[in-house]
């Protein structure tokens, strides 16, 4: 660090650039109170490096998760830590039907066609066409003869698979929406979490930057201090 201002913070004792230190009076009481119970030596008059300060930010937000909801579970640690890594849960919320069995392919493309028009009227003609072939040319003397005893067994058998497969369709369609709701819960307390800490982020510039103000007013009334005694002399 030659050649580079730098402090040493008042907690770790440890020297970081000056860029980035913070002064105790610029951090947000909730957190300020969480570094003073490990640090009862530190005031608001003392200075720590942000990366201090992010740890005691992800401190804070555990400690309001879990007063708010109880014991932590899996969500709102990805949650903490995609705080930390600033990572977006945007790209995961898409579906990814790439991932889905064989199985899972057959009974959606199932539903889907057994709750078409194009199903409907499929049917529709095909008995048509059975019952005519059976009735008006076999003379009801066919494969199939009135009352369609085969027919009704086909139809059976196809409304016995055809339930089961559209119920496996319609649980993965469940699955994918809860799936769904438990990622927009995370957005969204992402969102919220990251408005108090940008809140907390603001308060900080402002505070460093009435700081920089200060110094700049107090360089220029000794420039006007050192102007003044020259006209003097």
């Amino acid at each position: 660090m030659s050649g580079k201002s730098t402090f040493k913070s008042s907690i770790s004792g440890i020297e970081f650039p000056e860029h980035d230190r913070v002064w105790g009076k610029s951090i947000r009481t909730a957190i300020f109170d969480l570094i003073k119970n490990d640090h009862p030596d530190f005031d608001v008059k003392g200075c720590i490096a942000t990366s201090e300060l992010n740890y005691y930010r992800e401190k804070y937000i555990t400690k309001f998760l879990q007063s708010e909801v109880g014991e932590l579970n899996d969500l709102h640690k990805n949650v903490i830590q995609s705080l930390s890594d600033d990572k977006s849960f945007v790209l995961k919320v898409e579906d990814n039907d790439d991932n889905r069995t064989f199985g899972q392919v057959i009974a959606d493309k199932v539903a889907s066609f057994g709750g078409s028009w194009t199903f409907i009227i499929s049917f529709f003609i095909f008995i048509t066409l059975w019952i005519g072939s059976n009735v008006f040319l076999l003379f009801n003397k066919g494969f199939d003869p009135y009352p369609f005893i085969l027919l009704n067994l086909i139809l059976s058998c196809i409304a016995a698979l055809q339930a089961p497969v559209i119920m496996m369709s319609q649980n993965r369609q469940e699955e994918k929406d809860r799936e769904r709701a438990k990622k927009d819960y995370m957005i969204n307390l992402k969102s919220e979490l990251e408005i108090r800490m940008l809140d907390e982020k603001l308060d900080h510039l402002i505070m460093h930057q009435q700081q920089e103000l200060i110094e700049i007013q107090k360089v220029q009334i000794e420039m006007m201090s050192d102007i003044l005694e020259r006209i003097k002399k």
